[in-house]
């Protein structure tokens, strides 16, 4: 004998970051920053063939106060830099960031000294998309798995126990360099 059969038809039962889950991954609204041709892509999407409205996302926000999900796409210089984390920063909290593209995820073929070898090294990044340029379906994918994360994070503390779980965890997993220059 559970609850569920104790309980008359067409009651629901969910937790308070369950509801806040499904209603933060529902109302996602992106950010334009579009810096070179991965942005073509990201526009397609918005368009009418691909339609990003149906994931509630119809219009991109021209104001970074205004958004929640930044998706970088395309190569970031080293002066757009400072830029992108300005922009990062005036994002209200709680806030995703995607890179779309194999030049915003590593740099791309684009391997010299103007050019951010990751945006990573910026902002932190939710979701990386591959590609070069990645196809809107990729992006319109991409943004599904991150609802899905969204949708499962947590709340308060519970999400500040996580990240700092994660972090513990990332630098568990670095290469790290002893004395001698070698990596152990």
């Amino acid at each position: 004998m559970g609850l569920e059969e104790k309980l008359p038809s067409g009651v629901l039962l969910t937790t308070v970051e369950g509801l806040a889950g499904y209603f933060r991954k529902a109302s996602l609204w992106p950010a334009t920053f579009g810096l070179a041709c991965c942005a073509i892509e990201m526009m397609t999407s918005g368009g009418p063939k691909y339609d990003l409205a149906r994931y509630g996302m119809e219009v991109f926000r021209a104001s970074p106060r205004q958004a929640d999900l930044m998706i970088v796409a395309g190569r970031v210089s080293q002066k757009m830099a400072p830029v992108l984390r300005q922009i990062y920063d005036q994002m209200p909290e709680p806030k995703w960031v995607l890179a779309m593209g194999v030049c915003a995820s590593s740099g791309g073929m684009f391997n010299n000294y103007a050019i951010v070898q990751g945006v990573d090294h910026i902002v932190p990044v939710d979701m990386y998309l591959p590609g070069c340029p990645p196809r809107p379906e990729m992006l319109i994918d991409a943004i599904l798995k991150l609802h899905d994360k969204i949708q499962g994070g947590s709340l308060g503390v519970n999400a500040e126990r996580e990240e700092v779980a994660a972090e513990a965890v990332a630098l568990r997993q670095l290469p790290l360099i002893d004395q001698t220059g070698l990596l152990r």
